[in-house]
């Protein structure tokens, strides 16, 4: 019986990245399988998206990577715990899950986590720290790429009593559909970013910040110039820079370094995602480090958009290589440049067709309701419930 089922999720703060939208996914989905859905969170822009009537709401500094609110968040959690009768707890980041992990202790109750990025370290501290995602009975990796990380680095802290699945990430395909896009907005959005309709659009999502590989796309493009003499393109970097200022400095710079101010864009925010991806010709994941999923992929693909990406990662299972998709070795703007060149001489029908793979992929692997099913199955292996 689902109706014994009570899980209570916790995240720092319910954004709108990857793992938080898994978590919002996963929370309603509960709810319309005959389960009790609760998320502890600290606050974020997604919660006023959240139904309240189907998904209960606990606020918590469960953010805090202080020691003594990591043990004050553990008695909190520990009483809301029993009082609502939770019996699956899923912590979603590390400082949360130490909390977790405490109450579960004291609770008795089952303890889930979700092993998101590749939480690097530099020292055994960092290490014992980020073991916290393996001290659960169930440990769900979100890619092969993260389960062969967890089992290569953290040998230790596995054993045969705690389980080790993978389970992939999904998105909405209803919501990431390119029949749902209103044409109206579209000409709207392309007004207010001031892009041309007689040239190939590029678009690259993702905040700001190094890793994200904003300055190997910028190389690329100046490279596409030189090289190729191809400067028929606009390109759109959407995403905040959440506070790092002098990051996005360093980037504006090596765009005016390369005279591409009138063809590079940086925006902050797009409300509806799919209306960006719908406006793209081509999409540029360039992570300069391995994305654990790589949600930027799967997205564009279930948009029949072009991705192309970087080699490593997550990305190297969700995109069908020369299908679907293209990648290129991480470090090599050159190799990207190409690349690019060769999309952009591609006519509109191959276009599409490498769009409608992508599609057909996303749809058969990466849809939203198997994740969730997948994982109230794990549950209910938890919890003996057939």
């Amino acid at each position: 019986m689902t109706t014994k089922i009570k899980v209570l999720q916790v995240i720092p703060t319910l954004g709108f990245g990857g793992a938080e939208t898994g978590c919002y996914d996963l929370a309603h989905y509960l709810f319309e399988k005959g389960c009790k859905s609760y998320i502890a969170t600290s606050g974020g822009k997604l919660l006023k998206y959240v139904k309240k009537n189907k998904v209960k709401i606990l606020r918590l500094p469960v953010h805090s990577k202080n020691p003594i609110l990591i043990i004050f968040n553990a008695l909190i959690l520990s009483i809301l715990i029993l009082f609502n009768n939770i019996n699956i707890v899923h912590a979603r980041s590390r400082a949360p899950a130490w909390s977790c992990y405490l109450a579960c202790l004291i609770t008795r109750r089952n303890f889930v986590t979700t092993f998101h990025g590749t939480y690097n370290f530099k020292n055994n501290l960092k290490k014992f720290y980020n073991s916290v995602m393996l001290r659960s009975k169930l440990t769900i990796a979100g890619s092969n790429f993260i389960f062969n990380h967890i089992n290569e680095k953290y040998s230790e802290y596995l054993n045969r009593k705690k389980k080790l699945r993978v389970i992939f990430r999904g998105i909405n395909i209803d919501y990431y559909h390119p029949k749902n896009i209103s044409i109206l907005k579209q000409e709207k959005l392309i007004k207010e970013w001031e892009l041309s309709s007689n040239k190939f659009t590029i678009l690259m999502p993702g905040r700001l910040t190094y890793w994200k590989g904003q300055e190997k796309l910028i190389e690329a493009m100046n490279i596409l110039i030189e090289d190729y003499n191809n400067s028929n393109f606009q390109v759109i970097v959407l995403g905040s820079d959440q506070g790092r200022k002098v990051y996005k400095k360093k980037l504006i710079n090596l765009v005016q370094r390369y005279r591409l101010g009138s063809r590079i864009r940086f925006i902050d925010h797009c409300r509806e995602m799919p209306l960006a991806y719908s406006l793209a010709d081509v999409v540029v994941s360039a992570s300069i480090e391995p994305e654990a999923f790589g949600r930027v992929s799967v997205e564009a693909q279930a948009m029949e958009t072009p991705i192309i990406a970087s080699n490593h990662g997550g990305s190297k299972e969700t995109i069908l290589k020369d299908k679907s998709g293209f990648l290129y070795n991480h470090d090599d703007p050159r190799k990207l440049a190409k690349i690019l060149n060769d999309v952009i001489q591609l006519d509109q029908e191959t276009l599409n067709e490498i769009g409608l793979e992508g599609r057909k992929n996303v749809t058969k692997k990466f849809d939203v309701e198997s994740m969730c099913d997948s994982t109230l199955r794990e549950y209910k292996k938890l919890l003996e419930i057939k």
